[in-house]
């Protein structure tokens, strides 16, 4: 690589829930480091359009996929989309997700079942969908974007915690799949990170959780990108099935 080329540039990814907070972040991070980005979002195309112009005011490529991860065949096309805009597929990054929180005795069925359904499904729809290509290349790169809520448990989210936790189990075992063609999968679980979801939480509340953060402040959704942007890069080749939190010490 010369001193001008990017680490990633050549490389085409495939962003889900990349209209903002952290899939906004890794998008524009991926963009920044050479790739073209396909930015999939459920419902909020304004958001997910000034993504697009962005990374495009900053000289890079990306496309916009609307469509629901919980659905395999909606998926399945998404994916398609890509490889015919651009002929390939090499980075995944599975962030979308949802949040239902109540009280278990209070939490619905369906509550429950939506949260995991996009959360644990969705994962399991894009990792399918891109295993067979990434597997024919001999190379690419899964991101499963868990959360410290899978490895502490947290009041009034059995379902999120639960999809999360899943995720870890998911990655793993998807790892050790995929290890021998050459495609990595890993997760990344971040803590307090300011974005929209962590917004609607109450001054108490977050004063209470910053009080078990070590480093004594909430993440930034650029954090997180840092930690994926390693990940999916040529440096990170030998890391695969790993967990990296980025939450500033909150679950050690």
């Amino acid at each position: 690589m010369s001193a001008t080329e990017k680490k990633l540039s050549g490389k085409i990814a495939f962003v889900t829930g990349a209209s903002r907070g952290i899939g906004r972040a890794i998008a524009l991070r991926l963009a920044q480091d050479g790739a073209k980005v396909a930015l999939n979002f459920a419902s909020n195309s304004a958001k997910a359009e000034e993504v697009k112009s962005a990374i495009e005011a900053q000289g890079g490529a990306a496309i916009l996929l609307q469509g629901d991860v919980s659905k395999f065949e909606v998926v399945t096309e998404l994916i398609k989309k890509v490889v015919d805009e651009w002929g390939r597929l090499d980075i995944l990054i599975n962030n979308a997700g949802i949040t239902r929180d109540n009280l278990l005795l209070k939490m619905s069925e369906d509550d429950f079942d939506k949260v995991i359904s996009t959360n644990l499904k969705g994962v399991f729809n894009c990792t399918k969908a891109v295993t067979k290509l990434m597997m024919k290349q001999r190379c690419g790169r899964i991101v499963n974007m868990s959360s410290v809520v899978a490895l502490k448990g947290n009041i009034s989210q059995t379902n999120y915690a639960a999809a999360k936790a899943g995720i870890i189990g998911f990655t793993k075992s998807a790892a050790r799949e995929l290890a021998s063609r050459g495609v990595t999968v890993n997760a990344v679980a971040p803590g307090l990170i300011n974005t929209d979801m962590t917004a609607a939480l109450s001054e108490k509340v977050k004063e209470l959780m910053l009080q078990e953060i070590p480093a004594g402040r909430m993440g930034t959704p650029e954090d997180v990108a840092n930690a994926v942007a390693f990940l999916v890069s040529d440096e990170a080749a030998y890391i695969t099935g790993q967990v990296l939190s980025v939450d500033g010490g909150m679950a050690m």
